[in-house]
């Protein structure tokens, strides 16, 4: 692969449940669902233990303990999971600055430039998982390959703890093995159309003509045309270089209820701006982008008065971008995110010593939790939905517990 780029997909495995396990003893072995207890709730994470059972992420919580009633619902501790995630992005960093998170336990890095420093993509991915275990305590899954789609595809291949590694020569043979249910964008509206096909593997899959897919699938046509055949040459793009920032989740099952969706908007644009503070940086734009089961795709924007890396401000604007969605919506959700966009350096746009009071205490209640999560993971850091929109009168938010 020494022409090739070499692009490393690496995943915690069952990440929150995961944790779970290590911090209590009692649960390791045990079926461990991540999640609130209440009947409205989803699960955020199943261990693996539980997933012979059918239980799985997004799922209602009703029906994973249906499916496990043995199973052990723990409460998420999002500033735990956050403060080890913090542990996994220092090491992938030591190896190269070129690392794109993609949520809080799984990333892309290119390490095509730092072979020649520390060995060849197997050689780092070794060492990767090795220094995790290490430091954490956790298990990871690596995928290595000449391209982002196949290193994900390859590090879900073997999980828990999984290595796979794909060379430029292997892609043609490992891809036409996979069956269609593992194509990015082939979901519940898009899968029946595609076995109407005859399509049941990335081989028979490779056999229909672009002309043809185009003519189905529109403009997702062209990406299974390419993404089939290997083609993808998206950059591994790291935060500071980023002109726009996001987390978006796709559900194992389309959500219909707005009280999960606003919970996960929450906790994506918490994490997003955690990751402008933390690298300097300010938007000028909030977006919130929605999928229907039909593979359909809204993406809405609001500016904001001024850049901001501030949480509250975020999300106060996310929110009223969710609720306008809201009012005209006809079906449930397949994937939903949030992020920003016209990213720039802060210090450019904060330089006014004279904001509002109520703007300096968010800033400085963003600072305070940055620096909680920082050295104490283990506390229960989290934020409440009840967040009066900025140009309205009241405190900042609650915190949960």
């Amino acid at each position: 692969m020494s022409a090739e780029r070499t692009i490393l997909h690496l995943d915690m495995d069952a990440f929150f449940a995961a944790v779970e396990q290590l911090d209590n003893p009692a649960l390791r072995g045990k079926p461990v669902l991540v999640g609130g207890a209440s009947g409205r709730s989803v699960v955020s994470t199943a261990s693996y233990e539980a997933r012979p059972f059918g239980c799985r992420s997004a799922m209602p919580m009703a029906q994973a303990r249906r499916l496990c009633p043995q199973a052990i619902v723990a409460p998420p501790r999002m500033s735990r999971y956050a403060g080890i995630s913090r542990q996994v992005f220092e090491i992938l960093e030591r190896y190269t600055p070129l690392v794109e998170p993609l949520s809080i336990d799984e990333a892309f890095m290119d390490v095509t430039r730092s072979r020649a420093l520390f060995g060849d993509g197997e050689t780092i991915a070794r060492r990767l998982k090795q220094q995790v275990r290490e430091t954490t305590g956790l298990t990871a899954s690596v995928g290595v390959a000449p391209c982002k789609f196949i290193a994900k595809l390859a590090s879900d291949l073997r999980k828990p703890d999984g290595l796979v590694i794909v060379a430029a020569a292997e892609v043609e043979p490992f891809l036409d093995a996979l069956p269609i249910t593992r194509m990015w964008g082939a979901g519940k509206a898009t899968l029946p159309r595609l076995e109407q096909l005859g399509v049941r593997t990335f081989r028979d899959l490779k056999t229909i003509s672009r002309e043809t897919l185009d003519s189905h699938f529109g403009e997702l046509g062209g990406r299974f045309y390419e993404l089939v055949r290997g083609l993808d040459d998206r950059p591994v793009v790291p935060d500071r270089e980023a002109r726009s920032l996001s987390q978006e989740v796709t559900f194992a099952e389309d959500v219909d209820d707005v009280e999960v969706l606003l919970d996960t908007l929450l906790e994506q644009i918490d994490h997003v701006a955690a990751r402008l503070r933390r690298h300097g940086l300010a938007a000028r734009c909030v977006v919130l982008k929605v999928r229907s089961p039909d593979f359909s795709t809204i993406t809405r924007r609001a500016p904001l008065s001024e850049p901001s890396d501030a949480t509250d401000e975020l999300w106060a604007t996310l929110r009223t971008l969710f609720e306008d969605w809201l009012r005209t919506r006809r079906t449930p959700v397949r994937l939903i995110g949030a992020g920003t966009s016209e990213i720039g350096p802060a210090a450019e746009h904060q330089m006014d010593l004279f904001e509002p009071d109520r703007h300096d205490r968010r800033r400085r209640l963003d600072r305070t939790v940055d620096q909680i999560r920082s050295r104490f993971g283990e506390q229960s850091v989290r934020r409440g939905r009840n967040v009066p929109p900025p140009d309205q009168s009241g405190a900042a938010s609650r915190g949960g517990d």
